[in-house]
C-alpha cells in the first residue's frame, strides 16, 4: 500500500530543512508497480541543480530508513517551478493579489470544479477567488490541487 501524500509530507519534510529548505509538495506519479515519488523544494535564493541532489541524497537515506513505499520507485527532487504548487495557507498567504488555478476534488454549486482567477483572501479554512467579477469561497478540503499561474 502507498504512503499518503500527507504521510509522505509529514516524513519528508524535516529531512528537507535540514538541508536548508522549504518542502513546497509530494506527489506520487505513474504505476503502482513502479511509481515516481516526487519533491518540490524551494529556497530564498531559488533552487539549482546542486540543491536538488543535495536534498536527494538526504531524502534517500531517510526513505531507505523509513521505507513508506513497497517495492521500487523512483525519486525525483525538483523547483516547484514558475506553476508553483500551492499546499498550505501560508502558500496561499504569500501570493495575495496573484492568479491562480484551483481545482476542486467534487463540483460547487453550478456544476464547476476548476477556478482561475485573482487570489483576494485567505482564511483558516477557504481562500477567495475572483473569477470573472465573481467572488468564489474554495474549501482547503475540498481541492484536489491549487497552482499559482505565472505572470510572462
Amino acid at each position: 500500500m502507498r504512503g499518503s501524500r500527507a504521510d509522505l509530507r509529514k516524513l519528508l519534510e524535516p529531512g528537507v530543512k535540514a538541508v536548508g529548505f522549504e518542502l513546497v509538495d509530494v506527489e506520487l506519479a505513474g504505476s503502482n508497480h513502479y511509481p515516481t515519488l516526487r519533491v518540490y523544494i524551494d529556497g530564498p535564493a531559488g533552487v539549482n541543480v546542486d540543491d536538488c541532489a543535495r536534498v536527494s541524497r538526504q531524502l534517500s537515506a531517510l526513505l531507505d530508513v523509513e521505507d513508506p513505499l513497497p517495492g521500487q520507485y523512483t525519486l525525483e527532487v525538483s523547483s516547484p517551478g514558475l506553476d508553483r504548487p500551492l499546499v498550505t495557507p501560508e502558500d496561499f498567504n504569500r501570493f495575495v493579489g496573484e492568479t491562480i488555478k484551483v481545482k476542486m476534488q467534487q463540483p460547487l454549486a453550478g456544476g464547476r470544479r476548476n477556478f482561475s482567477g485573482r487570489l483576494l483572501e485567505v482564511t483558516a479554512d477557504h481562500v477567495v477567488v475572483e473569477v470573472d467579477e465573481e467572488h468564489f469561497n474554495l474549501a482547503f478540503d475540498g481541492m484536489e490541487r491549487a497552482r499559482l499561474v505565472p505572470r510572462i
